[in-house]
């Protein structure tokens, strides 16, 4: 057994056991991941980081869902992962490696972490969706009888991980831990796809609630309210500035006209470190 030293965080209860693989390379198995996450026997987490080089910012972040599978983003993570690094350079900025590219993260105050998220894609292929769709702000996607379904004409975009966001009068209407396992596989996602329930409440606000691939319901997930609210911009049923409400906390997200890229503001929390033995 090899026992390794972790820190969890969170951001808005969207937790994570951080591993620091920087000096002594950690490669993870997927189910060493998931026996981290494993809230009964594991640390417990949404998902589990590792910290690793980058030659091309101040730090590599590796991300692996609760099931083992490894993803390309996650922007609750990055803000916990900007806080540590940060607080490590002593500097407010730094630059952050995922495989969705390099992302920026600026401390704001103690707890408060904005990270640039750079340009959402819609193109179908880039989502990916498995058939062409021209207009990506509403797609034909139903739940329930072809005459009176219960979700229909979600949106879809990559925020560095493909999401559909079906927009409802009541978030708390809908069954999501029923429909989320069906909707993360349906054949229209061939990398599967995190399914959100979205709630414009005004013009600078809405309600989400989330079902992530590999995790199930979550408390709050970064990148499905940056695609929440820079969909509902393509709708026109929102501004640029939306507060973002989750069950775990608010997230305020700005989608800069300038330039498309989506900065994501929110809190962060460390909740304790410890060490764990993996096989």
């Amino acid at each position: 057994m090899n026992e390794v030293a972790f820190i969890k965080m969170n951001g808005l209860g969207n937790d994570f056991a951080i591993f620091d693989g920087r000096q002594n390379p950690l490669k993870l198995t997927a189910s060493q991941a998931a026996f981290v996450a494993d809230r009964a026997d594991g640390v417990g987490c949404d998902q589990v980081i590792v910290m690793e080089p980058s030659a091309r910012a101040d730090v590599f972040m590796r991300i692996l869902n609760a099931d083992g599978s490894e993803v390309d983003a996650c922007g609750n993570a990055t803000r916990c992962v900007g806080r540590l690094v940060a607080g490590e350079l002593n500097r407010a900025g730094i630059t952050i490696e995922t495989n969705a590219g390099v992302l920026i993260a600026q401390m704001i105050g103690d707890d408060q972490v904005t990270v640039d998220m750079g340009v959402p894609k819609f193109g179908w292929q880039e989502i990916p969706l498995s058939e062409e769709f021209r207009d990506t702000r509403m797609i034909e996607l139903q739940i329930g009888p072809i005459d009176k379904p219960l979700l229909h004409s979600p949106s879809v975009v990559n925020v560095g991980n493909p999401h559909c966001i079906f927009w409802v009068d009541d978030i708390e209407g809908f069954d999501l831990e029923r429909f989320g396992p069906m909707l993360e596989h349906h054949p229209l996602f061939p990398e599967q796809a995190n399914i959100s329930l979205a709630e414009v409440t005004s013009k600078s606000a809405l309600k989400l609630k989330v079902w992530e691939r590999g995790v199930g319901l979550t408390k709050a997930c970064g990148t499905a309210a940056c695609a929440a609210a820079v969909a509902a911009v393509r709708k026109r049923l929102t501004g640029r500035n939306v507060a973002v409400s989750l069950p775990g906390g608010d997230l305020q997200i700005l989608w800069r006209e300038a330039d498309d890229h989506i900065l994501m503001t929110g809190p962060i929390e460390v909740e304790f470190s410890g060490k764990v033995e993996l096989a």
